[in-house]
């Protein structure tokens, strides 16, 4: 995957190829509290800080 620059905006797709989780299993634990949540790039565009999906990710691999 390209380099991703600190403090950018992931789209769902980037977040699934990441994480390797599929749509539903974000959305579901995001309603659990347990994923970071996306936030609004625009009306009807949401994105999910680079940095919290990938510290997401080094916190599970530790765990």
């Amino acid at each position: 995957m390209n380099e991703i620059p600190a403090g950018s905006a992931l789209r769902l797709k980037q977040v699934m190829a990441i994480t390797g989780l599929s749509k539903s299993t974000i959305y579901a634990l995001m309603a659990l509290g347990k994923f970071p949540r996306q936030g609004n790039l625009t009306e009807r565009t949401v994105g999910w800080p680079a940095d919290k999906i990938f510290g997401w990710v080094a916190a599970r691999l530790q765990a």
